[in-house]
């Protein structure tokens, strides 16, 4: 097996040792764990299967995790796939023949399924029954499937890419993931740290936590990083070891990054802080546009450091003081 392949395993294992197993373990989203145990209690005392769930929200918040702890709550096996996953309709065809009753079906990426696998899942979704239709043409017939009861849990990073038909179908409610607090992420830290056996000053947490764009994901990504620039260089898991570990990474004192950092400059460097539409700054930076959209400028705005107008994106005074430039006097004005 090659290093590369190893390494990627033991990521793999690592992320699953740091995944919350009991309700108490996992932390923040309290508005969502809330609703979700009084749906699976009152499934329960029915004697009914949960119904289904969409969540949504930023990638690295828990969805995959409140999935797997619906699963074990309710002691079913979970089946796991995603939206690119399911090509045609006999691959999903084949997913939910093969389920057992009351197993839950996890997709992933739900939004980028097609159109024809989608309208399959509909019947089976409200009435437990698998629409097939055999040959072409005139002489094309319809078979109908009694499916077993399942409950379907879906994710989407792109809730609005969900079809409405689609989206009315999760009876159970869609919920959607909030950014966590810099105290929930320093929880969430000294629990990995725990898990992982990390000797963590508190000073080196909070510098963790808040770089961490408020994403547990990300917090334990960084966490793991840490620990091993500490292990090659021996040296104690304190606040400057967090800050030289961080600073390979190329991450700030706030969490932008290089591509964060390069967003802003070449905004007030080349276009004078803007505004300037998306399709240009995608030009500039050699950029897609969705990944700008979606994974540099959603933090961007949450810091206070962009904005997205009518006419296009503008660099904040924050950002002229974070990059490093002068403020121009039309802001400066405007801040008056």
């Amino acid at each position: 097996m090659s290093s590369e392949k190893k390494e990627k395993i033991e990521e793999v294992l690592l992320d699953q040792t740091l995944r919350p197993t009991r309700w108490d373990e996992y932390i923040g989203q309290k508005h969502i764990k809330d609703n979700v145990k009084i749906l699976l209690r009152a499934a329960e005392e029915r004697g009914h299967i949960p119904e289904h769930i969409l969540f949504y929200g930023p990638p690295g918040l828990g969805k995959t995790t409140l999935a797997h702890l619906i699963a074990k709550e309710t002691g079913k096996q979970m089946k796991i796939t995603s939206g690119p996953a399911i090509e045609k309709v006999g691959d999903l065809a084949s997913i939910l023949t093969n389920l057992s009753p009351g197993d839950i079906l996890f997709i992933d990426e739900i939004h980028r399924l097609n159109k024809m696998v989608e309208e399959i899942l509909y019947p089976a979704m409200e009435s437990g029954v698998l629409d097939i239709i055999i040959g072409k043409g005139p002489s094309a017939r319809t078979i109908q499937l009694d499916l077993p009861p399942f409950t379907l849990i879906a994710a989407t990073t792109r809730v609005a890419l969900v079809s409405s038909p689609l989206r009315s179908r999760f009876s159970g409610g869609v919920f959607r993931l909030e950014f966590y607090s810099n105290g929930e992420i320093m929880e969430i830290v000294k629990r990995s740290s725990r898990l992982l056996e990390i000797e963590l000053e508190k000073e080196g947490l909070e510098e963790i936590a808040k770089r961490s764009r408020f994403t547990p994901r990300t917090a334990n990504y960084f966490l793991k990083r840490v620990r091993d620039y500490a292990q090659v260089n021996k040296k104690k898991l304190d606040k400057e070891t967090v800050k030289s570990a961080l600073s390979m990474l190329a991450i700030d004192d706030i969490g932008l990054n290089s591509s964060d950092r390069k967003f802003l400059e070449v905004l007030i460097k080349k276009f004078k802080g803007g505004p300037v539409g998306l399709k240009t700054m995608a030009a500039a930076l050699s950029e897609e546009e969705a990944t700008l959209e979606e994974v540099v400028e959603p933090y961007l705005i949450q810091l206070g450091l962009l904005e997205r107008t009518a006419r296009g994106r503008v660099a904040t005074e924050k950002a002229y003081q974070h990059i490093g430039f002068d403020i121009p006097a039309n802001l400066q004005k405007k801040l008056l």
